[in-house]
């Protein structure tokens, strides 16, 4: 999956404009389809840049985090908790996209029936890349617009 993830020059230059630094912690599993699907969109954002920081734990061997995170009373991943330059919480997002959701929305609750894992196509991916960026920059936002970060840097 890796591989099929780009990063627009567009998308780029958003990130490369990014001012505050942020830390992605997210909470993943390698066995988890999910996972393999979307993680390297995130990791494909975080190169794109230096002020950002990606970190994965694996939910299994962190229990009371899979606690933490847990939504509707379910360990779902991956799950992004978002934190600022001095490890404050600023968001949680996860498990899945909107994009993601609609999909096995169509293909479930109706008369079709999913007959296996298959990868997403362009669009879709595409989508998904766009709608994590989309969160991303809400909370690159929600970090240069800080009273609290605005004082500590003098802008």
């Amino acid at each position: 999956m890796y591989e099929a993830v780009t990063v627009s020059p567009e998308q780029q230059a958003l990130l490369q404009s990014f001012q505050r630094d942020m830390k992605l912690l997210v909470l993943a599993g390698t066995w988890c389809g999910d996972c393999v699907n979307q993680c390297p969109v995130l990791q494909r954002i975080a190169e794109s840049s230096p002020r950002i920081e990606l970190r994965f734990l694996d939910r299994d061997e962190h229990p009371d985090v899979r606690e933490e995170l847990a939504i509707n009373r379910g360990y779902r991943i991956p799950m992004v908790v978002f934190l600022s330059e001095d490890f404050v919480e600023v968001a949680r997002y996860g498990e899945r996209t909107l994009s993601i959701y609609r999909q096995m929305a169509a293909e479930r609750l109706g008369p079709a029936c999913p007959v296996g894992v298959i990868p997403p196509g362009p669009d879709l991916l595409r989508n998904v890349t766009q709608e994590w960026l989309n969160e991303v920059e809400r909370v690159q936002l929600l970090l240069r617009l800080s009273p609290r970060l605005r004082q500590l840097h003098g802008d």
